[in-house]
């Protein structure tokens, strides 16, 4: 019984490898989900075991110039990305509706491929955000949602790079990769120090960027259930991608509410004004705080700022 159990089990595993895009295989992590996912174990260890083990009997290590390098390099990592999503169809072949998969072995489809993949690779990356955390000690950041955020998304872009690196399920991509230039660039400013403090007033307008990004995904997704046909090749990816969007914009539209209608995370300024009206301008001043969410998932990002929390999609 368990043997006939495994060998089906193993058929399916091969079934499913074998359906993957050749052109995609031979990049570096492609062969298979085995390097994939041991590097996701390995990060989850890291992060809830190993490193707070490490750091229990140390002092938060200092990390200003390494986080500064860190953003801004992904700043510009993002902007590459954004335009070779666009030089890869967006605005050369796509027509932003039903755009399939070129299969083809075109120029500008490899270039499609590579980018799919690039962007892959950038969220390996990103998992470094939670390891500034464990270094820093800042442990009260790396939350549930943090976690599951920066593992499950390379995990399920994994399998989507290896059926359909390209065509309409990869506006998402694209469109994140926008939103990381503007995120990536504030906690670079945030994590250069105090003295940058002065240009990070549009903090608060990076939810409503974010809360755009979701709206702008789930439409897109959204096309797919009014058009008589379409050729895409993997359907169940802009459901996964629909649900994906809907679900972030509640997320995001409630921390709006909590922190901008409520007013439980004003900004510095604000905070003073309203200890004003109060009548406690005479209590104790705010102090920064350090804390930023991020992806769209109640989790914190690496920079630091003034009395304020920014999620990061």
């Amino acid at each position: 019984m368990m043997h006939d159990i495994g060998t089906k089990a193993m058929e399916v595993y091969e079934y499913l490898l074998n359906g993957r895009d050749v052109r995609i295989r031979d990049y570096p992590l492609m062969h298979g989900p085995g390097t994939m996912s041991t590097i996701l174990l390995a990060y989850i260890i890291f992060v809830l075991y190993a490193g707070p083990r490490f750091m229990a009997s140390r002092k938060p290590f200092e990390l200003k110039g390494s986080m500064i390098f860190y953003n801004f390099s992904l700043v510009a990592l993002s902007i590459f990305i954004v335009y070779e999503f666009l030089m890869s169809g967006w605005v050369t072949s796509y027509n932003w509706r039903c755009d399939p998969v070129d299969l083809s072995d075109s120029p500008e489809a490899l270039r499609m491929v590579r980018v799919a993949w690039l962007f892959l690779f950038s969220k390996y990356i990103e998992l470094m955000d939670t390891v500034f955390f464990v270094l820093r000690k800042k442990r009260g950041q790396i939350t549930f949602l943090h976690i599951f955020h920066h593992s499950f998304m390379p995990w399920t872009w994994w399998w989507g790079v290896s059926y359909a690196p390209g065509g309409m399920g990869s506006f998402h991509a694209m469109v994140n990769s926008v939103v990381h230039i503007i995120m990536y660039f504030y906690y670079g400013l945030s994590a250069a120090g105090p003295r940058f403090q002065k240009y990070l007033w549009w903090k608060k307008y990076m939810t409503a960027i974010q809360l755009v990004q979701f709206v702008l995904v789930s439409l897109h997704a959204t096309q797919y259930y009014f058009m008589d046909s379409c050729g895409y090749q993997v359907p169940l990816f802009l459901h996964l991608i629909w649900i994906y969007g809907t679900f972030f914009f509640i997320l995001f539209s409630n921390f709006w509410y909590q922190a901008y209608t409520k007013g439980k995370r004003l900004p510095k300024q604000a905070e003073k004004e309203k200890e004003m009206q109060n009548g406690t301008a005479g209590g104790p001043t705010p102090v920064a705080n350090g804390k930023h969410h991020e992806n769209g998932s109640a989790h914190h990002e690496n920079g630091s700022t003034l009395n304020g929390k920014v999620k990061k999609a």
